[in-house]
Formats: structure tokens, C-alpha cells, sequence
């Protein structure tokens, strides 16, 4: 043991010697790969690290030791390597706090090829059975290193005892070279007394509000939780100035943000508890779980455990969104479906045309639900703001909701009962009325199958903004607002031939245009989204 200093042991997890120092210096000596470990996506669980036995003294009543020991692995891991590679860390008795650092090389790569990327976290002695207790934080390729105690613990990790048993620290190398990765992970134990346990102060699930009414929210925000690089109280300030009524956190793959939002929190601004579950296969968004919930990301589309956590999001009350279904990035695409989702998340951020091809997909989903009678999936769009110069509620949602709750406003998302706007200066009011009976957005208006449905639009803060009206058959309406950005738009149909209608209000194209969504070209048809509704569905009465 080495109590007051550091004891380096360097390994090459795919050679068959070790290297570095070798075996007269205090190497570990020859490694060899174990078996996958854990359920979902494919695993890798490497030869266990040990430290010094008994670390509390062997003799009863013996003060415990104090100092350090740290241990240094490193490795080469190939290209096709298993998507998480678990180093075991055997921890004794009476440790203090367990600090973790790690780096890999990042040699030149062909144009087109992906470099070498690899994100790290770790599950404490209670294993890491796939949505097990063992949970204790993730950084992904955000932070370099991590501490954790009982008193503190780096942001995107969780406090509290650093037990006896075996650890795991989990590399996840979603880009490998292919030259393969070569990484080194240094693990320094502190022994001593745990200090006193760290205090979590959870959001209230209810601010004051105003009974039923429409309240406005950014459902997809990052912090130094994640890979973000706001403070909490700086996203807090930022929902605040972007006249939000509540915001919901979801760092990446972890709950550890959750304990802290009480601080920020208070009457005019409801803080919602989540998660970003970055998979392999695509991200969603775990909205308004039980503060502390944490939802497991180890798993791929063909692993069939999508459907398992989706219900344990529903358990905690919340909801399932996938985000920004066709971010261009690596394992951003969505690849699980919607089967077991409760709204899509088809505008991220400034407007883009992955945003119209997630409008689009949307959309048909829609005509799907209406062909087979089945469920429709409601859509959200949110600003997944991460640091400036990120706007914090552009867009967001407007939802009607009973009261400013969480299960008031996951119920609201849910239902349908919400439209998206880019900022708070946009007001939009979407009805359809027939037969002496009236429908607003997310609800169906029976009628007789030609009796005339109104359908109005009443918009305020898009100058010089095109009105959509847009039905099962696609664009059926356009017309302009003036300059002033406020206007009143209107068209007549009937049950039998509208399933559905759903609105869009875009700013002017480039030149100044409107655009025109009936035509074809080489370029967009329309500027960007100003607000979008989801549908009023339009039946005939009797069925």
C-alpha cells in the first residue's frame, strides 16, 4: 500500500504483457477482457482493480487510515469495440472520496472517417444491472475527471457514501479511430472519516398560477449537469427573462441536477424535474419523473428495452419525447419508434431542415392515427439551449393546463393542448366551430358531414408572418398578416372532407416573400417557423 503517496500501475488491456513500468515496478501484470456484464446494449467488463485491504485498521476499535492510493490503467481499445467497457474498482473499507481522471489519443483520420470519442461515468458497489440502484453519475466526453464523496460530488454525479464492494467506471467509446483508442484512467482513493451528508434540495411540483390557463414552457434544458455551461441558477434567470411560466432540466443521462432546483424555484416559475436518455440509437426526453428519478441509456433500438423504461417514465408520472429526430450528429437519429412515446419534439432550437423533416414525419404519423382510429402522437419544440449564445425558450410551449403543476402540465403535453411559439411575444388562438359547437386545439369537433366548420386563426407577434392551414390533404389555405404581425385568419370546411387541420404561422422568406407552399422548388417554400399548433380533429357526427 501506498497510503501517503501514489502507486501507478500501468496496463495494455488488449496486449498480452503489461506495459509501462512492468511487473518489478507494481504493474498489475497481464490482463485478459472478462464477459459482458450487463444487459442492453453490448458490454465489455475488463479485470477488476485492487487497492489496499482493510483500509479501517484490522483491529477493532483501530482509527481508520487516511491518506491516498491511486492505481493508473490504461489500454488500447479497437474500432467495433462494445459500446460500454466497465473497469471494475475494487474498493475497501473506510474510503473518503473516490477522484477519477481519464484521456484518450486522438490521432488524424481520414475525411469522412470518425475520430476517436469516448465519454465516461460510473455505477458504486451496487452494481450495474441495467436500471439497477448502482447509478452514480455520468459526464459523458464533457469532463476529463470526477470526485465523489458523501458530502459533494462533481456536477453530473451523485454524494453520498463511497461503499466497500466493486465499483465500475464505464467508458463509453461511441467514435473509435481506426487506429483503435488508446486510454488512460487514473483512480485515486482518499481515505478518512465521511464527512456529513450532502443536502438536496428538490423543486416543488407547484407553483402559484392561474387555474386553467395557458402556460408557457422550455421542456429541453442543459446545465453543468451535463454538457452544458450554465450555472442552474443562469437557465433559472434565463426561463424567467424569456417570460416562461415553467422550464424542465434534463442534463444527459443523469439525475444529479435535480437537488439543487429548489434553490431556484419559487412561486412564478415551476421547475420540472428530467433527463436527456441519450441512447445509441437517438435521444428522448424524460419529462416530469419524481425528482432524484434517474432512467438508464444502455441500450440500442435491437435490445427491446426502449419500452421497459418508457413505462417507468409513466410510473414517476412523467412523459416520453423523442428529441430532435433527425439531428445530424452521431446516435442522435431516432431509431425506437413512437409506439411507446407520448408527444415528438419536431422544432429544436433556431429553425433548421432537420425541423421540416420532423414536421413532415409528424404529420404523417397524424394521418396514420386518423386511418387506424389509433392514438396520435401531440407535438412540443423546445431550445435545447446549452450556453450563449443559446436563446432559453426559442422556441417553446404554450399549454393549457389546469393549474401551474407538473401532472397539470404533463397532462396538458399529453392531451395534445399545446402549440409551440418562438418566443413569448407570439399569441396564437386556433378554433374550429360547427353546428353550434366549437373544438380548440387538441380536441375534436363532431359535425354533420357537410355542415360548414369555421376554422380560425387569431395571431399576434409575427410581422409581416403566413398563415398555413394545413389538413390531411395537406396546404388548403395561406394568407398574410400586415406589418403590425397581429390578424385574424379564417376558411371554411367540412367533416367530410378534413380530418383534421393544424396551423402554421412562418416569418417571410429571405427576400421579403411570403413563399407559397402548394409549389415546387430547388429551396424551402417558406421562411422560418414563427408558431405551430397541433391539430383540431374534425369528425362526422355519429362515428
Amino acid at each position: 500500500m501506498c497510503l501517503d503517496g501514489h502507486c501507478e500501475s500501468h496496463v495494455n488491456i488488449f496486449e498480452p504483457e503489461a506495459g509501462g513500468e512492468g511487473e518489478a515496478s507494481g504493474a498489475l501484470g497481464r490482463r485478459r477482457l472478462l464477459a459482458a456484464g450487463v444487459a442492453g446494449a453490448a458490454a465489455l467488463t475488463l479485470a477488476p482493480v485492487s487497492f489496499a485491504e482493510a483500509a479501517d485498521g484490522t483491529t477493532a476499535g483501530a482509527p481508520p487510515q487516511t491518506g491516498e492510493e491511486t492505481r493508473v490503467i490504461t489500454g488500447l481499445l479497437p474500432t467495433g469495440v462494445a459500446d460500454f467497457v466497465y473497469l471494475p474498482v475494487e474498493v475497501p473499507r473506510g474510503v473518503q472520496k473516490i477522484a477519477v481522471s481519464y484521456s484518450y489519443d486522438k490521432p488524424g483520420v481520414p475525411s469522412g472517417t470518425p475520430g476517436n470519442s469516448c465519454d465516461i461515468g460510473v455505477f458504486d458497489e451496487r452494481g450495474i444491472e441495467l436500471g439497477g440502484r448502482g447509478f452514480r453519475g455520468w459526464s459523458g466526453g464533457f469532463r476529463t475527471s470526477f470526485e465523489i464523496s458523501n458530502s459533494e460530488a462533481t456536477p453530473g454525479y451523485l454524494p453520498g457514501p463511497v461503499g466497500r464492494g466493486t465499483w465500475h467506471i464505464v467508458l463509453g467509446p461511441y467514435q473509435v479511430a481506426p487506429q483503435g483508442l488508446n486510454y488512460r484512467v487514473q483512480v485515486t482513493l482518499t481515505y478518512g472519516e465521511p464527512g456529513p451528508a450532502a443536502v438536496r434540495n428538490f423543486p416543488p411540483r407547484r407553483a402559484k398560477g392561474r387555474g386553467r390557463a395557458w402556460y408557457r414552457g422550455d421542456c429541453h434544458l442543459h446545465t453543468v449537469h451535463s454538457d452544458g455551461k450554465r450555472q442552474p441558477a443562469e437557465v433559472a434567470a434565463g426561463a424567467r427573462a424569456a417570460g416562461l411560466d415553467f422550464m424542465v432540466s434534463t442534463d444527459h443521462n443523469t439525475s444529479s441536477s435535480h437537488g439543487v432546483w429548489g434553490e431556484y424555484a419559487d412561486s412564478e416559475l415551476l421547475i420540472v424535474t428530467g433527463e436527456e436518455v441519450t441512447t445509441r440509437n437517438g435521444h428522448w426526453l424524460a419529462l416530469g419523473v419524481e425528482p432524484g428519478e434517474w432512467i438508464d441509456w444502455r441500450y440500442r433500438n435491437r435490445d427491446d428495452a426502449f419500452p421497459r423504461f418508457a413505462r417507468q417514465v409513466r410510473r414517476s408520472g412523467g412523459i416520453v419525447v423523442p428529441a430532435h429526430m433527425y439531428c445530424a450528429y452521431v446516435a442522435s437519429q431516432w431509431k425506437f419508434g413512437f409506439e411507446d412515446t407520448d408527444a415528438t419534439e419536431v422544432w429544436t432550437g433556431p429553425w433548421t431542415y432537420d425541423d421540416e423533416h420532423a414536421i413532415s414525419t409528424w404529420d404523417q404519423k397524424i394521418g396514420e392515427a386518423v386511418r387506424g382510429g389509433g392514438r396520435w402522437v401531440p407535438a412540443m419544440g423546445n431550445s435545447d439551449a446549452h450556453s450563449e449564445p443559446q436563446v432559453i425558450g426559442m422556441p417553446h410551449n404554450v399549454v393549457l393546463a389546469d393549474d401551474l403543476a407538473t401532472d397539470a402540465i404533463m397532462d396538458g403535453i399529453r392531451a395534445g393542448r399545446s402549440y409551440i411559439a418562438e418566443t413569448s411575444a407570439v399569441e396564437l388562438t386556433f378554433t374550429a366551430s360547427g353546428e353550434a359547437k366549437q373544438a380548440g386545439i387538441g380536441e375534436t369537433l363532431k359535425a354533420s358531414a357537410d355542415a360548414p366548420v369555421d376554422i380560425r386563426l387569431d395571431v399576434k407577434g409575427v410581422p409581416n408572418g403566413t398563415v398555413r392551414f394545413i389538413t390531411d390533404e395537406g396546404q388548403m389555405h395561406q394568407e398574410s398578416v400586415g406589418a403590425s404581425g397581429e390578424g385574424t385568419v379564417t376558411w371554411r370546411t367540412t367533416t367530410s372532407l378534413a380530418a383534421y387541420v393544424r396551423a402554421e404561422v412562418r416569418h417571410p422568406m429571405a427576400d421579403g416573400t411570403p413563399g407559397q407552399g402548394n409549389t415546387m422548388g430547388a429551396a424551402l417554400m417558406f421562411g422560418p417557423m414563427a408558431a405551430l399548433t397541433n391539430p383540431v380533429f374534425l369528425k362526422k357526427a355519429g362515428r
